[in-house]
């Protein structure tokens, strides 16, 4: 088989990446674009905020040593990766910046590896990304049954309440909570007696003040402004006003992560250390990383079609987001992806192009070159209900309620999926799910191939194919193949022969109804001829498609078959059928 040069490999991978910023500002980019942008990308900024601080306080562990207090990573993640993912994407409205779809991965690795080893993790993942783009299989990302995605986020929701439930209540230990679920729900049974009641008092406030607020929003003539924001202002400054930091009654950002727990300028560039032995060690994070990067990032951005009236480029989309975390990590950064919250929230404010994704950007730039001593304020019970409301959103609760009227294997993939993100971590589940994906697709593959045995009373097909009325001689059996004959369905030739009760003297294949077949299919057939014929039968194929006829030609199995039993339709193969009937006794 011929092989492309090298130059045009690259040629046709380059030209997989197309950013819409591009198109846009070739298309003309009108003075009435750019002010939707803005206003749109101020709006989103804001509501972008308060969930790149809470991610950033979630996704690093308790005492860990990482070059940027936990707040400053997640700011700075929304800040570099969404700016770089806004410029690049093949989206024209997607905003990307850290999710909670990561918060899990990212405790398991800088608890097993440290955050260099999150760093280091998270390039490669973004290699991956940019690799999968070039590849072309941004499409194929949407291949993965629904069950597996939907049992992942259901798992990492609960897992993002199990792991805000100690700072929601205000719960403080001298040791850091139990990150598995199994350890931290009896660790915190155990403490529930250390429950602060002003931190759980402004916790609960602040989750039922988000839930509420789009009710009375409009009422009170607030326009676009997010709750979040509103509730973690709002409890700042009570917290501030009260002296409640200072008299220890309540934890907050600063007194957590230092009164600089938000710099006043940009981070300084990290190195990772870089071995063999640490790319094995963290290679199925960073593919965990990678591929839930991809499934975000492409959900969203079909949301975003959706609400926007436009089509992404998926294979961009994947380059965009793997650029932004090769970048990222180098200034204190966390793994990026498409956000679907921040996306909506970007139509429905009016923004139409990727400019709106990089104002996002730089008006949370400048909330942190001038605003930054405020965020001390912010008490960690605010974070936590901002973090929980997040959870109880993006959990597919309504799968759950729905099981019983799934298909039986559906159900238990979605519940293997949930339960082992929630009980293990969510590589274990990423890993198991994309197993579970391919057998689901197996057995489906399999379910919709048919084999099944052809008498005179046939009526399917066009005049030549069509068996009705036609002579079958004796000593002829016929079986036509329906669907894909992939390696899922093969065994069912072996089945479909034991029923007729031994080997005939003519075996007729239709298969003008298989799209495609594969090797281990190709295989069973050599099994079934070398049987016919050492058994002085013959098989004949009837009405191949281009994709099987040429897997026969190149792998010697035409030969073996004789062409003369390749046949273009029923009508030849018939005859053919009673050419060896007529024949000696031989081999044919």
């Amino acid at each position: 088989m011929s092989q492309l040069p090298y130059s045009e490999v690259w040629t046709n991978a380059a030209a997989r990446f197309r950013p819409r910023l591009l198109t846009v500002l070739r298309e003309g980019y009108s003075r009435k674009l750019a002010v939707a942008d803005i206003l749109s990308g101020i709006t989103v900024g804001l509501i972008a905020l308060p969930l790149a601080l809470a991610l950033g306080v979630a996704s690093v562990p308790f005492g860990a040593d990482t070059p940027l207090p936990a707040p400053a990573l997640g700011i700075f993640t929304a800040i570099i990766g969404g700016l770089i993912a806004a410029a690049l994407s093949g989206s024209r409205v997607q905003v990307s910046g850290p999710t909670a779809a990561f918060v899990a991965v990212i405790l398991l690795v800088i608890e097993k590896h440290g955050y260099d080893g999150l760093i280091l993790a998270t390039l490669m993942a973004g290699a991956i990304l940019v690799l999968m783009g070039l590849a072309g299989l941004g499409n194929l990302i949407k291949f993965i049954p629904y069950p597996v995605t939907s049992g992942f986020t259901t798992g990492i929701a609960i897992t993002l309440v199990a792991s805000q439930a100690a700072d929601f209540l205000g719960v403080r230990a001298t040791e850091a909570p139990p990150r598995e679920f199994v350890e931290r729900v009896p660790w915190l049974l155990t403490h529930l007696n250390g429950t602060n009641l002003i931190t759980l008092a402004i916790a609960l406030g602040s989750a039922l003040f988000i839930h509420l607020w789009p009710r009375y929003r409009d009422r009170l003539r607030a326009g676009r402004i997010p709750g979040a924001i509103v509730t973690l202002t709002a409890s700042g400054v009570l917290v501030a006003w009260l002296g409640l930091e200072s008299s220890a009654a309540v934890e907050t950002i600063g007194s957590r992560f230092g009164p600089e727990a938000i710099p006043h300028g940009l981070p300084s560039f990290v190195w990772p250390e870089v071995s063999l032995q640490r790319i094995r060690d963290l290679l199925a994070p960073a593919t965990t990383i990678a591929m839930l990067g991809a499934i975000e990032s492409l959900l969203s951005a079909v949301v975003a079609d959706g609400l926007a009236n436009d089509r992404h480029d998926s294979n961009t989309e994947l380059i965009a987001q793997g650029m932004a975390n090769l970048v990222c990590p180098f200034f204190g950064g966390l793994p990026v992806t498409g956000a679907i919250a921040r996306t909506s929230a970007n139509v429905k404010a009016g923004g139409r192009t990727p400019i709106s994704g990089i104002v996002h950007a730089l008006t949370l730039l400048l909330i942190v070159l001038f605003l930054a001593p405020v965020v001390r304020y912010v008490p960690l019970g605010g974070i936590a209900a901002v973090l929980v409301v997040v959870a109880f959103r993006m959990g597919e609760w309504h799968e759950l309620a729905r099981l019983r009227k799934m298909p039986v294997s559906d159900a238990l993939v979605l519940l293997t999926t949930c339960s082992l993100t929630v009980i293990f971590d969510l590589v274990v589940a990423v890993e198991v799910g994309l197993i579970l994906a391919a057998m689901l697709f197996i057995k489906r593959m399999a379910e919709t191939t048919e084999i099944s045995p052809i008498t005179a009373r046939d009526e399917l097909e066009t005049p030549e194919q069509i068996a009705h009325g036609k002579d079958i001689p004796e000593g002829v059996v016929v079986f036509r193949i329906f669907g894909p004959f992939f390696f899922g369905a093969a065994e069912k030739m072996e089945d479909a022969l034991q029923r007729v009760g031994g080997l005939p003297k003519i075996l007729i294949l239709r298969m003008q109804l298989v799209p495609a077949m594969d090797a281990t299919a190709l295989n069973a057939l050599e099994s079934i001829v070398e049987r016919m014929q050492k058994a002085g039968g013959t098989v004949i194929l009837s009405g191949p498609h281009r994709q099987p006829l040429d897997m026969m030609m190149k792998a010697g199995f035409a030969e073996r078959l004789g062409r003369r039993n390749i046949r273009a339709h029923f009508d030849d193969a018939l005859v053919r059928a009673r050419e060896v009937l007529a024949a000696k006794p031989g081999p044919v």
